[in-house]
């Protein structure tokens, strides 16, 4: 099990993590790629690889094979999806239409299809594992497993006030999972017992 400072450092990611990829979003579906709004989300992902980690050891116990499975393709996944919004959102937002559409008949291009479409699977069977086991809030888990996976779907695609909605809840469906992952490590710290009074004559005793 993670400590409480662990869980509290995995939730605190979670929550930047949601708020990266909601308010840029939301403002790109009206403005188009920016700069500044590409670099924020491009950081987002590695912000959730905490909270994700920390989401399963809580409910590791209850979730069974199914759920070990899930974690792992969604670890997979999300490593993979990290690295192709990483490219999309840090390097391929300067290149020019004529070599985007090049790279769109090639390798790159498959490889970054690949990654999102590994990442929406293990979303999708992660989020089951979460309705499963009834540990964390039922509303955010259906959140992870219908709304991250749309997400990871529309990655490619130019951006609009739809793609924005979606960004939107998935930022916010992060942020409710962390929100209660701190809340739970508020009831895991133990209350401290005062150690007893020292009284003259107890330090020992005698033969």
């Amino acid at each position: 099990m993670l400590s409480v400072k662990l869980v509290r450092f995995s939730a605190l990611c979670g929550i930047f993590a949601g708020l990266f990829i909601a308010i840029p979003g939301s403002i790109e579906g009206f403005t188009g790629k920016m700069s500044v709004t590409s670099f924020i989300l491009g950081l987002s992902p590695a912000l959730g690889m905490p909270l994700f980690i920390a989401l399963y050891q809580r409910h590791s116990d209850s979730a069974g094979g199914f759920g070990a499975a899930a974690y792992a393709v969604n670890l997979i996944g999300l490593g993979l999806f990290g690295g192709a919004a990483f490219t999309l959102d840090m390097a391929l937002i300067y290149l020019s239409k004529p070599v985007l559409n090049h790279l769109k008949h090639g390798p790159t291009y498959v490889a970054l299809l690949g990654s999102a479409a590994v990442f929406a699977i293990g979303a999708a069977l992660f989020g089951v594992s979460l309705l499963r086991t009834r540990v964390h809030p039922r509303i955010p888990a259906w959140g992870y497993t219908v709304i991250l996976p749309l997400f990871a779907a529309s990655a490619s695609l130019p951006a609009t006030p739809f793609k924005s909605v979606l960004h939107l809840l998935a930022g916010v469906t992060l942020i409710w999972l962390a929100a209660s992952l701190w809340s739970a490590s508020s009831l895991a710290i133990p209350h401290e017992v005062p150690a007893p009074a020292y009284q003259p004559g107890q330090a020992g005793t005698h033969s």
